[in-house]
C-alpha cells in the first residue's frame, strides 16, 4: 500500500483547495462556505516521484455536540488513524484560534508526524500573519497559499522526505467496475453504501444533503473488483437554488 497523508483542520481553512491542488484535479467541492466537505475523500498523488494516497477531511470542530459535526469529527478521527503523515492546515487570515490550539494538542497525542501549515498567505503583505502561530510551540511552520500554489514546494519536499516506504501500488480505478448510487436527497443512499461495504464509510444522517462530494470506495466481492460511488441527493431542477447544491449535483452526474 502507498503511504497515506491526511489533511486536517478547522472548517473553511482551505483543506479541499489544497487537496485538489495536490491531487491535480477538482475532486473535492471548493466553496466559500464552512462545512462543504463532510466525508473522507481520497485521491492518489505523488511528489518527487514518491506516490501516496491523500485524504481530504471535513472541518474538525473539537468541542461541538451537534450531531452532524460529531459525525464529521468521527470521520476525521478515522483519517488520522489511517494516515502516516498529517498536514494540519490553519487560516492565516483568521489568526490562531482556540480550535486550532485544541486540534494541535490532539494531534500531538497521536505521536504521528505532523506538518503545520498556515494557509492563505498570498504574498508579502500576509507574511507577518504567520508569527502568531509559533505560539503552538513548534519549530517549523510552512506559509502557503493553496489557491495559488505558493510555498507548496517547500512543504511537500519536506513531506516527501518523511514518507515511509510504500508497498505494491494499488490498481487504478479504471480496472474496477464502477457503481454509482444516485437518488433524491434523504432516500438512504449513504446507508445503502455502508451496508454494501459492511462498515460506516460515509455519514448517514436524517439531515437532507448530508453527502456532498462524490465519495469513491473500492471493494471486492466474490473475486470481482468494484468502485462504489456515493453521491449527493439530486432534486428537480426547479428546486435547485443554492450554489453548494449545484456543485454537489455536478459531481453526482
Amino acid at each position: 500500500m502507498k503511504p497515506v497523508i491526511a489533511i486536517i483542520g478547522r472548517p473553511n481553512v482551505g483543506k479541499s483547495t489544497l487537496f485538489n491542488r495536490l491531487a491535480g484535479r477538482s475532486k473535492a467541492i471548493v466553496i466559500d462556505e464552512p462545512g462543504a466537505t463532510r466525508d473522507r475523500n481520497y485521491a492518489e498523488s505523488d511528489w518527487n516521484d514518491r506516490p501516496f494516497t491523500l485524504i481530504d477531511t471535513g472541518g474538525f470542530e473539537p468541542a461541538s455536540a451537534v450531531e452532524i459535526l460529531v459525525q464529521m469529527r468521527e470521520q476525521t478521527t478515522l483519517a488520522i488513524e489511517e494516515a502516516d503523515i498529517i498536514l494540519f492546515l490553519m487560516d492565516g487570515r483568521d489568526g490562531l484560534t482556540h480550535s486550532d490550539q485544541e486540534i494541535a494538542r490532539l494531534l500531538r497525542l497521536t505521536e504521528k508526524k505532523v506538518f503545520f501549515a498556515v494557509n492563505k498567505i498570498d504574498g508579502p503583505r500576509h507574511e507577518a500573519l504567520v508569527s502568531e502561530f509559533y505560539r503552538l510551540g513548534i519549530e517549523t511552520l510552512y506559509a502557503i497559499s493553496a489557491q495559488h500554489g505558493q510555498g507548496l514546494d517547500e512543504l511537500m519536499d519536506a513531506v516527501a522526505e518523511n514518507l515511509p516506504a510504500g508497498g505494491p501500488v494499488r490498481e487504478v480505478d479504471e480496472e474496477r467496475i464502477r457503481i454509482a448510487v444516485i437518488g433524491r436527497p434523504n432516500v438512504g443512499k449513504s446507508s445503502l453504501v455502508n451496508r454494501i461495504l459492511g462498515y460506516e464509510r460515509t455519514i448517514a444522517n436524517p439531515l437532507p444533503g448530508t453527502t456532498r462530494d462524490a465519495i469513491d470506495t473500492p471493494f471486492t466481492r466474490n473475486g470481482k473488483k468494484y468502485l462504489l460511488i456515493d453521491t449527493a441527493g439530486i432534486r428537480r431542477k426547479s428546486r435547485i437554488s443554492l450554489t453548494l447544491e449545484k456543485y454537489t449535483i455536478v459531481q453526482a452526474i
